[in-house]
C-alpha cells in the first residue's frame, strides 16, 4: 500500500505521485507520515520535506503552508516549494551565505523588523540549501 502525496504551491504543482513514505517539517518538529496514518491536519514551517518514493528519498524545499492526511492521500498546500533536484546548489550556497550575513547586521542594528526579516529569509536560504544537498 502506498501514499498519494500532492504538493501543490500557488503556481505550480510540484509533486503528485505515489510514494511509501514522506517526513514533513511541521511547527512542532519533524513529522513522519506512513500508510495507515491517522488523519491530521498540521500547520508546516519553512524547511525541507522528504518523500521516499521506489526506494529513494526527494527533498523538497517548504515555505511554510498546510498539510492534511486521510485515507492515504497526503495534500500539501504551501507558499512556495520547489524540489531539490531543480535547485543549483552553489547558487543556494552563496545566498545561504549572504542570509547569514544579513542576519549578523539585523542583530547588531536592534531593530526588530529588520531581525524578523533577516530570520526568515535565513530559514528560507536553508531550506533551498538543505534541498539541494549542501547540507544535512
Amino acid at each position: 500500500m502506498t501514499l498519494t502525496v500532492r504538493v501543490v504551491a500557488p503556481d505550480k504543482t510540484v509533486w503528485d505521485s505515489e510514494a511509501e513514505e514522506v517526513i514533513l517539517p511541521s511547527t512542532t518538529g519533524q513529522l513522519g507520515i506512513l500508510t495507515g496514518h491517522a488523519p491530521l491536519l498540521t500547520a508546516l514551517d519553512t524547511g525541507v520535506m522528504r518523500v521516499r518514493s521506489d526506494r529513494n528519498w526527494v527533498p523538497i524545499a517548504l515555505m511554510g503552508g498546510f498539510a492534511e492526511v486521510e485515507n492515504n492521500e497526503v495534500t500539501i498546500l504551501v507558499n512556495g516549494a520547489e524540489r531539490g533536484d531543480a535547485i543549483d546548489k552553489e547558487a543556494a550556497r552563496v545566498a545561504f551565505a549572504a542570509a547569514q550575513e544579513e542576519l549578523t547586521k539585523a542583530q547588531q542594528s536592534g531593530s526588530r523588523q529588520e531581525f524578523v526579516k533577516a530570520t526568515r529569509s535565513l530559514k528560507r536560504a536553508r531550506a533551498r540549501f538543505q534541498a539541494a544537498g549542501g547540507m544535512i
